[in-house]
């Protein structure tokens, strides 16, 4: 069983932006400092928790550099924060820098490229519970798909730092290319499945890239490259493995499927819309198992999760 999951410190801080550039298409990565309170407080961070970022005082860009596709919706008005997980977390001296991939798909999204080196930005945080490392795990599998990468990332540097007995291997998936939320030019991947990407690399974890449409990688879902890891690797201790995944549901239930079937214990990370992110909304409901029934109840993503046992889910396709 995973360690007991501790409390965490939440409430409302604020942190100095170290900078804020674009990362490819549509990504941007931010770089903030706590300090104060607030460095101890995040310093505990755990890989999968998430934060509520306030957006609605900051600027509008300018028409000239705002995406054709949000044009018509870029004024309009952001009244409730975003939720954002962290893709890395470090501490230095008496402070604590986190970094925040992120992808503009609307309003308040855009509204975040505004800010510049030395601005302050107003988050609730740390929130909900994060990924565990279970006792006598010796090989974890991490699963990306699309925007899922940046609680991903920050596990692995967990595992790196803090269980150098786990060997890591991770999975990234996305449509094409230009949705793979990585630094990495698109020549620095090849087929096959000994890719090393940079994002992963540097923590000393090997990576293997797929795209739907074959741009990039492997040509196929993303899943297809961990159930050939598996059969490849059929001889593993499966009592020694675990899965890590983050991304959309359908990915998600594809990999539980896969984990289950193999009796590998697995936690995914479930998105939904988290209005509010202390459960007071009811807006992020997912319905999950009751262990030794056939009965179900419906658990908050923002205070239950976002991290979920995989067997304990009951994924969208199975109540259609």
């Amino acid at each position: 069983m995973a360690q007991k999951r501790e409390s965490r410190k939440k409430g409302r801080h604020t942190a100095t932006v170290l900078s804020n550039v674009r990362a490819g298409e549509c990504f941007w990565k931010m770089r903030l400092r706590f300090s104060g309170e607030a460095a101890g407080v995040f310093a505990r961070f755990q890989p999968g928790q998430f934060i509520e970022f306030d957006t609605s005082d900051l600027a509008i860009p300018a028409t000239d550099s705002i995406p054709k596709a949000l044009l018509d919706g870029a004024r309009r008005s952001v009244l409730l924060r975003r939720p954002f997980s962290f893709s890395d977390v470090t501490v230095q001296d008496d402070a604590t820098i986190a970094e925040l991939l992120y992808c503009v798909v609307g309003p308040a999204s855009l509204r975040m490229t505004t800010l510049r080196a030395g601005d302050v930005a107003s988050l609730i945080g740390p929130l909900g519970n994060g990924f565990t490392v279970a006792q006598g795990k010796r090989t974890a599998l991490l699963v990306v798909g699309g925007m899922g990468l940046p609680p991903i990332r920050c596990l692995a540097r967990l595992l790196n730092t803090e269980h150098k007995e786990v060997e890591t291997i991770a999975f990234i998936g996305a449509r094409t290319v230009t949705a793979l939320p990585l630094e990495e030019r698109p020549a620095a991947f090849e087929e096959g499945l000994s890719l090393s990407v940079p994002t992963f690399a540097t923590l000393g974890v090997p990576s293997m890239v797929a795209t739907d449409d074959g741009s990039a990688g492997h040509r196929g879902p993303v899943t297809e490259c961990l159930t050939r890891w598996l059969q490849e690797n059929a001889d593993r201790d499966r009592e020694k493995l675990i899965v890590y995944a983050c991304g959309p549901e359908r990915m998600l239930e594809a990999v539980a499927r896969i984990a289950n079937d193999r009796q590998i214990a697995c936690q995914v990370s479930m998105e939904r819309r988290m209005a509010c992110g202390i459960g007071l909304c009811q807006s992020c409901a997912i319905e999950c198992r009751i262990e030794g029934s056939n009965e179900t109840v419906y658990k908050l993503c923002c205070q239950d999760g976002p991290v979920f046992d995989a067997r304990e889910v009951v994924f969208g396709t199975e109540t259609a």
